[in-house]
């Protein structure tokens, strides 16, 4: 058995490379990380990696995250500037018995130190899409905060072995040094080997309320399947939120058991994710929500031709 399951749409290319790297007999911790890196590496996504877009200061501040579900160790950076593949940061902080997590600049000198590439991460292109984002709030009155879409992959290997890993540039001109949930385990990632793993893509702030990804492995390990421990998480977080707080931003989430069973979860109208197992083929699946569950379904060609020419379409002035 084997399986990967990944956040968006933009995973897809990522996962497929490493889908057929897992069905061969490759490490999760590999497979995820792979799937991570290739994601970052595509400028057209403007929310990971290189073309992310940048703070309010005009850079652009990256947070990235890896966790070993055999050993429970785990990497993570926020904060990281200009450092190419955060991911691949956050698996060598893995590897330390200490200082684990790391952020602002003692990341980036940290990853310096240990040989990784300098990489203005900041392009053209997404500073087009800044200005124009510019226009269409602040110019007008209204909030800038709005796109916040993390990647997060994982991973289930022939040895029954389980990682995760996350990367994302975090909320669209956010303050300087704001962090969310993608580097912090248990918020936006979790996995433990013996029964699954958790991440989750959304609004940081209020899906750390929640310790959502901690909570779904830890309802698998209850006897929950993955799908029903992702909406229960979910819908419980939203009805909480709405009551105590008064509002809630968006929340998803994809999940895996040790089994390769999965399952997925959202509160807003339209989620996208892609998966692949021994038993399920490569696939983009569109989540919607329906009262306190959640339904998906394989996208068309259609959808798929319409995602390729939004992400690549022109910006205009």
């Amino acid at each position: 058995m084997w399986g990967i399951i990944a956040t968006w749409r933009m995973a897809l290319e990522g996962l497929s490379e490493s889908a057929s790297a897992l069905a061969a007999g490759s490490a999760a911790s590999t497979a995820v990380v792979d799937a991570v890196a290739t994601v970052e590496d595509f400028p057209y996504y403007k929310s990971v990696g290189y073309g992310g877009l940048p703070t309010e200061n005009g850079d652009v501040e990256l947070d990235a995250a890896f966790m070993d579900g055999d050993t429970l160790a785990f990497g993570a950076v926020g904060n990281l500037i200009d450092i190419a593949n955060p991911v691949r940061v956050a698996h060598a902080l893995s590897r330390q018995r200490y200082n684990s997590l790391l952020v602002g600049q003692g990341a980036r000198e940290w990853a310096l130190e240990q040989g990784f590439s300098h990489k203005a991460m900041l392009t053209d292109r997404a500073m087009q899409h800044y200005r124009k984002r510019c226009r269409e709030t602040l110019d007008k009155g209204l909030s800038p905060y709005d796109g916040h879409d993390t990647v997060g992959v994982i991973g289930l290997d022939k040895h029954g072995s389980m990682s995760v890993a996350t990367s994302t540039s975090g909320l669209f001109m956010k303050k300087r040094g704001r962090i969310g949930d993608s580097p912090i385990m248990g918020s936006g990632f979790y996995c433990d080997s013996e029964t699954g793993a958790a991440t989750a893509t959304g609004v940081g702030e209020d899906l750390m309320k929640g310790c959502v990804s901690y909570e779904i492995v830890r309802r698998m390990a209850g006897g929950m399947t993955p799908q029903q421990a992702a909406d229960s998480v979910v819908f419980e977080l939203e009805d909480k939120l709405m009551s105590r707080f008064g509002r809630v931003g968006d929340l998803s989430v994809v999940c895996m058991n040790r089994n390769g069973e999965f399952g997925a979860a959202t509160n807003i109208k339209t989620f996208s994710f892609v998966v692949a197992t021994a038993k399920q083929p490569l696939t983009v699946f569109r989540a919607e929500r329906h009262q306190e569950r959640t339904h998906y379904h394989p996208v068309d060609d259609e959808w798929m031709q319409a995602y390729a020419a939004r992400i690549r379409a022109p910006i205009e002035d």
